[in-house]
């Protein structure tokens, strides 16, 4: 791989931090496991040694890969939810967005976590971000008046994972998504009825 070039000593930093961060995801969505440091650093072309300039374990690096990761999730999911057009839809967007984004790999890194089971610090902020992503449906549930919206966010939350164990065992992603569209949004249909008395999910 071409060294890359830059103009600066800051902007070559951050270009090899780029790298070394693609790298170590592309690794994570082909095997499901964090890449050895050794690893990442072969895989952008780089010496061992080298890497450790960037990120001083591999713990950091996970917990990099974290922070770069879960935001792009989270403007995904608010993104498909902020295009429903009332808060039922967005219940099912926000649900059928987090699938999507499962079925393209991009769930490596919470799986890896789950997995790998590293320090406290990097744990802490993958729950962090997790609440963050799921905000918008707990305001949505509030919206709809759900008298439990963490408990029913939390059940909704549950059935998206039992379709992302679904995926993974290899179901068809159209099917998966079919699956959890009858489940989720009857029950979001059945709350915006309650909430508006007519407007529908679409």
């Amino acid at each position: 791989m071409p060294r890359l070039e830059a103009a600066t000593v800051a902007e070559h930093r951050a270009n090899q931090e780029r790298l070394l961060l693609d790298v170590a995801h592309s690794m994570l969505q082909r095997t499901g496991a964090v890449p050895g440091m050794g690893a990442v650093a072969a895989g952008a072309g780089l010496a061992r040694s080298s890497i450790y300039q960037y990120f001083d374990s591999r713990e950091a690096l996970l917990n990099a890969l974290v922070e770069d990761i879960f935001p792009k999730w989270a403007e995904r999911v608010t993104g498909a939810m902020a295009a429903a057009p009332n808060a039922g839809a967005r219940i099912l967007a926000y649900a059928l967005a987090n699938l999507e984004l499962v079925a393209e790999g991009a769930h490596a890194v919470g799986s890896a976590l789950a997995t790998l089971s590293p320090g406290d610090a990097v744990n802490e902020q993958a729950a962090r971000m997790h609440r963050q992503i799921q905000e918008p449906l707990t305001q949505a549930l509030i919206e709809l008046r759900v008298a439990d919206p963490e408990g029913v966010g939390e059940l909704i939350n549950a059935m998206v994972h039992a379709s992302t164990l679904r995926l993974e065992a290899g179901q068809p992603p159209a099917q998966v998504r079919e699956n959890l569209t009858a489940v989720i949004a009857p029950m979001a249909q059945q709350l915006q009825e309650q909430h508006s008395g007519q407007d529908p999910l679409t």
